[in-house]
This record gives structure tokens, C-alpha cells and sequence, in this order.
């Protein structure tokens, strides 16, 4: 249903505000699964996380990873992390519009000086801390959200410095009213983001599904192949490739090469297909099944 995108300074409230609108929206009248994404999920140690870029982007790469499959019309996620470079927000922008879902990020806004207080507080009560070196690195490479950027709208902004962070806060109060109202052909200040072939998931320009499909029918060419060699006396007049597939019906004898040439022939029309008709396959059983199909109906009518 929707993607939340907190953002801000380390140590400037932001699991804060995570925690506080999670809270807020399952006291609303929302009926959709609220679920915080964090360091913390996955045991990241923070200072570990950002000790140098490859680290860093590792971590960015394994949020936006539990993301990508945790987005749906059926939950609200909510990221609480830096989020501190604007091409990453981009990044879980466009996760959120591939889905077809709501998006709107949350931003803590607190001064240096007292983020780095803070950090110092949290220091002497013996709670995880950034060290020096890194929060001085965060602070000085952090890009503040503008509202006039797509993947930073709508904007929600707190500063829990100056008037705390509490369920009640206008601003998560704002963001609850925008998350959760309902959407008809009359509403104009809600937007659900709508999806494009660019950033579509499934789509077999994308090396994942150019490998499913591949695998697949690679697969049941390998069954055909094999399975002459495996019958026991007799014409072999049907192929099973699995249990719950469809079986190849094979009333005449099949070489490899018009195999190949029709697998190859299958894969360019999927591929042509999938750019404006229906989505592709999703995974190998799909394509298997979608492939012993097209087999039975090419072999069919050669025969």
C-alpha cells in the first residue's frame, strides 16, 4: 500500500519517529501490516555499515533488497535509515512505483550540534554510537530532501529538537491522514505512483527473468532429449517434465536442431510479448509451462 522513506542526521530521531508512526497508523483505522526495515533486522553493526563505501553500499544493497520484496498493496513498510543520498531515495522511489504504491518520506530535521550531542548522550548511557570519523563523514555528505524532487514528495518534516517526537506530532499525524485516506476519482492530494515498463520487476530485459526463462526451457529441451533413452520398449508418445506440468506430446521423431529453433523462436515472442502484452513468467515452472504448450501447439501442427 505504501512506502515510507525516514530520513535525517545520525542520531537525530529517526527510529524515533519510525517506531512512533508504526504506532500511529496500527491505532488507526488502517488494516494493512505496518513493518519497520532497519539496520537492526539484520544485525548490522553501524559504524561496521559505514565504515568505508563498499560496506556502505553493501548495507544500502541489503535494505533495498528486503524492500524490493517486501513492497505490496497489501502493507506499508517503513525504512528507518540514513537515507542521506539522494539517488537512493531515488532508488526506493522507483522500488515504490514499480509496485504500483503510495510513497512519502519522513524527515528529521536537527542541527549538527545537537545530533552530535545526542551522540555523545547516547555514548555515555553505554547505548550504540557512531564513532568521530564516521558521524563527521555522514553529517558532512548528508543531502537534505527538497520537497520539489519526486522521490522526496510529499515531504513530512519533524524537528524533534524543538518540539519532540510523539505520536500526536502534526507531522506524523500528517503522514497517517495521507497514508491511510482513502483514494477516489475525486481525490487530488493523495497520489499512488503508477508503474511504467522501466520499472517493471518482471520485465525480460532485466537478467533475472531473461535466466528463468533460459534455465526453463533449456530444462525441457534436456527432458525431450533424454527421454528416448529412458523408455522401455515401444514408440515414446508423451513427455512428462514434472509433476503439476503439462506433458510434450511427440508423435513423431524430434532432432536437437528444430528443438533449438523453436526454443529460440519461443524466447523472442516472449520477449516481444512481454513489452506490452501480459507479464512474462515469473518463475521456471511458469515458463516450463508455458514453453511445453507452445511446443505441443508448434509439433502439432508440423506434424
Amino acid at each position: 500500500m505504501a512506502l515510507v522513506v525516514i530520513c535525517g542526521q545520525p542520531c537525530s530521531g529517526k527510529s524515533t519517529a519510525a517506531k512512533c508512526l508504526a504506532e500511529a497508523l496500527n491505532e488507526s483505522e488502517c488494516k494493512q501490516t505496518v513493518r519497520i526495515i532497519d539496520e537492526t533486522l539484520f544485525h548490522l553493526d553501524r559504524n561496521q555499515s559505514y565504515a568505508n563505501m563498499p560496506a556502505e553500499k553493501n548495507l544500502r544493497g541489503v535494505l533495498r533488497s528486503e524492500v524490493d520484496r517486501s513492497v505490496s498493496k497489501d502493507n506499508i513498510i517503513i525504512v528507518d535509515s540514513l537515507n542521506s543520498i539522494k539517488g537512493y531515495r531515488y532508488e526506493l522511489w522507483c522500488l515504490a512505483r514499480a509496485a504500483g504504491i503510495r510513497y512519502c518520506v519522513l524527515y528529521c530535521d536537527v542541527g549538527e550540534a545537537q545530533c552530535r550531542k545526542w551522540n555523545e548522550e547516547r555514548r555515555e548511557k553505554g547505548e550504540a554510537v557512531y564513532n568521530d570519523v564516521i558521524f563527521e563523514d555522514l553529517v558532512r555528505r548528508f543531502e537534505k530532501p527538497d520537497r520539489r524532487n519526486r522521490w522526496d514528495s510529499p515531504l513530512f518534516e519533524l524537528w524533534p529538537h524543538n518540539d519532540g517526537v510523539e505520536k500526536s506530532s502534526v507531522p506524523i499525524s500528517d503522514a497517517v491522514s495521507y497514508l491511510t485516506k482513502k483514494v477516489d476519482s475525486k481525490s487530488r492530494d493523495v497520489k499512488i505512483l503508477q508503474p511504467t515498463i522501466a520499472t517493471q520487476s518482471t520485465r525480460f530485459s532485466e537478467a533475472n527473468s531473461l535466466y528463468e526463462l533460459d534455465r526453463a526451457t533449456q530444462e525441457v529441451i534436456n527432458a525431450i532429449v533424454e527421454a528416448p533413452s529412458q523408455a522401455i520398449g515401444g514408440p515414446l508418445a508423451t513427455i512428462s517434465i514434472g509433476q503439476g506440468l503439462p506433458s510434450i506430446d511427440i508423435s513423431r521423431s524430434v532432432g536437437l536442431p528444430e528443438l533449438r529453433k523453436l526454443r529460440r523462436t519461443f524466447i523472442k515472442l516472449t520477449g516481444q510479448t512481454s513489452l506490452s502484452g501480459r507479464p512474462p513468467p515469473s518463475d521456471t515452472d511458469s515458463a516450463k509451462r508455458m514453453f511445453v504448450d507452445y511446443l505441443n501447439r508448434e509439433l502439432g501442427t508440423i506434424a
